[in-house]
């Protein structure tokens, strides 16, 4: 089992969602977040003002897939979340030991 952490542009939060329903993931948790990286903010007008933005709003997306969804569901997240500019986001895959789910305690694959 995988926990896949995606980072997103908010406009393409309805793509991704889609596109991994498409591939079978049945659920997601979306946290809205603000950072940057090579993307590195910019400057707005306010009332004739100047400021700077550092931290741009982005979707976070955490998936839990078993071991044979993984490549499904990068292929999914990359596909739907692409514009080709700079600031489109990064997917993380990190490893998951156990899986519990609350209601029922099945675990693992099974508690996906």
């Amino acid at each position: 089992m995988q926990l896949v952490i995606a980072i997103i542009k908010p406009a393409k939060l309805n793509d991704v969602r889609e596109a991994l329903e498409h591939v079978g993931c049945q659920g997601m948790t979306i946290t809205e977040v603000r950072g940057f990286g090579r993307q590195k903010g910019h400057t707005e007008l306010y009332r004739g003002a100047e400021y700077r933005i550092d931290f741009l709003p982005k979707i976070r997306i955490d998936i839990a897939v078993t071991d044979d969804q993984l490549e499904a569901a990068i292929d999914a997240i990359r596909d739907a979340a692409h514009t080709g500019n700079t600031g489109d986001g990064k997917i993380f895959v990190t490893p998951l030991s156990t899986v519990i789910r609350i209601r029922t305690g099945e675990v693992d694959k099974f508690a996906i």
